[in-house]
């Protein structure tokens, strides 16, 4: 495993521990963190849109807006956002006007993702900003919580 992926996998690690908070709370289990160009975790989130009836109660929205808090700046740049699934289009559109560097994720989302599923709001040349996308990363950690999530759902345990 090279540097960079070992570097991934732990920071998806921190990801992941947002979204088993959203598990807890019996909200679907999304976290996402987002790291300094030094390393440096500067903001964590999970969902809490059934917790707070806010329907932009997002991981990534409350990740950005703690690292915006941290830095006094919401020019995100050279920062990188690690996050369990494909953002949304909101989420995604977020991450672009922050002028996040970075985004990587665990799982796609083929009914709401903006990023490779249903289109691709981060790479889009007619916005003022692109960005980088690395998928994949703990993918399979990143779809069981969901799948758990999910059947527990269904089945009422």
């Amino acid at each position: 495993m090279d540097e960079d992926q070992g570097t991934h996998n732990t920071l998806m690690g921190a990801a992941l521990d947002e979204a088993n908070c959203a598990l807890e709370k019996h909200e679907v289990p999304i976290g996402a963190v987002v790291v300094s160009s030094g390393g440096e975790i500067l903001g964590r989130g999970h969902n809490l849109r059934e917790t707070t009836g806010d329907p932009t109660a997002h991981a990534e929205i409350y990740a950005l807006r703690a690292a915006g808090e941290a830095q006094g700046d919401w020019r995100l740049e050279g920062c990188d956002l690690y996050v369990t699934v494909e953002p949304c289009p909101m989420c995604a559109g977020a991450a672009v006007n922050a002028r996040v560097q970075r985004i990587i994720f665990g799982v796609r989302d083929p009914k709401a993702g903006a990023i490779v599923s249903l289109m691709s709001v981060t790479s889009d040349v007619r916005l003022n900003h692109q960005v980088e996308v690395i998928e994949g990363v703990r993918g399979d950690e990143c779809a069981s919580i969901l799948q758990e999530f999910f059947r527990r759902l269904r089945t009422g345990r």
